[in-house]
């Protein structure tokens, strides 16, 4: 599965070997995702040339005219590669209009985080990597995504089959088969993600020897409102999530990675997730935010917590 492997010339072949052994314990899952074989979703696409790429806008979009019959085509096969969880997206006039409207949280972070010119950039639980384009979009010298979805990573290469945004990769592999690199990355994101992990201190503590001296992390995840060091553990199901354990206050957070050894803790934003944000729309065919709260008060989930809202802080090594 070499094919799968992005330029990382700079780390130790060991590492590479160990990303390729993970990659090939995979291989059997690698033309499936969801019971769709989205490898031939991927080579029914049609060919085609974009005029211009814009990785700027809220769309990650690929310019270019389309003939009725292309077009046909192409909406029926990124319907097929159904649900588009993170977007938008706009190839040659067609819209994929996601259940998240990703350049929101985008925007919430983007004049926070250093310039990722030049900088090494990992994206931990990437998904289809819509955030991996925004940050290509400052030209940095690398930028990888890494999640375990098979779904997500033929989404990705649907994309970029377009787009051909260059050093811009995902691999199909979650953190725990994503070997150590020992200071390799300058940015490290990882959005969505920590409220997922049974052991969030553990993988807190984890996720900083990826980062070189000083580098930044970007973190997002559900959080509750407080001042205090509190912490909701839902009893059975958040949001009818069965895998969403601890939601901190925002300072409990900051305390969580001042103990795990990080510095320069700081919270740039607290957001009520809103049904404008998270809906479902016709590129997405499960419930979405509004299935999951309450609807007789919205400030609530269905199971009587409160409503998400997500928190972002940034720290270094």
């Amino acid at each position: 599965m070499k094919e799968l492997l992005p330029d990382l010339k700079h780390l130790p072949g060991a590492q590479l070997a160990e990303i390729e052994a993970a990659i090939d314990r995979r291989a059997p899952d690698l033309h499936v995702g969801h019971g769709i074989p989205m490898q031939a979703v991927l080579e029914q696409l049609p060919d085609l040339t974009p005029d211009a790429i814009d990785l700027h806008t809220d769309a990650v979009t690929a310019h270019g005219s389309i003939d009725t019959s292309n077009r046909e085509t192409l909406v029926r096969l990124l319907h097929e590669a159904q649900p588009w969880r993170k977007g938008p997206f706009e190839l040659f006039g067609i819209r994929i209009d996601s259940e998240w409207r990703s350049n929101l949280k985008w925007d919430r972070l983007a004049s926070h985080i250093t310039p990722l010119e030049n900088r090494r950039v990992l994206d931990i639980g990437c998904g289809n990597g819509y955030y991996l384009y925004r940050m290509a979009s400052q030209n940095p010298a690398l930028v990888l995504g890494i999640d375990p979805s098979i779904k997500f990573y033929y989404q990705f290469q649907i994309i970029q089959h377009y787009l051909k945004t260059p050093r811009t990769h995902l691999l199909p592999l979650g953190l725990d088969d994503f070997p150590l690199t020992d200071g390799y990355f300058d940015s490290v994101f990882c959005l969505g993600v920590l409220y997922h992990r049974r052991s969030p201190l553990d993988f807190l503590r984890g996720l900083r020897p990826y980062l070189a001296p000083g580098g930044e992390l970007i973190l997002e995840t559900l959080t509750i409102t407080g001042e205090g060091d509190m912490v909701l553990s839902p009893r059975d199901r958040y949001g009818k999530m069965n895998n969403c354990f601890f939601l901190p206050t925002p300072t409990c957070l900051e305390h969580w990675l001042e103990r795990c050894g990080f510095k320069n803790v700081q919270t740039i934003s607290t957001t009520r997730t809103t049904t404008s944000e998270q809906r479902r729309t016709e590129w997405v065919e499960t419930e979405s935010l509004n299935d999951f709260l309450d609807p007789a008060d919205p400030t609530k989930t269905v199971e009587g917590y409160p409503a998400p809202e997500r928190t972002i802080v940034l720290a270094n090594r």
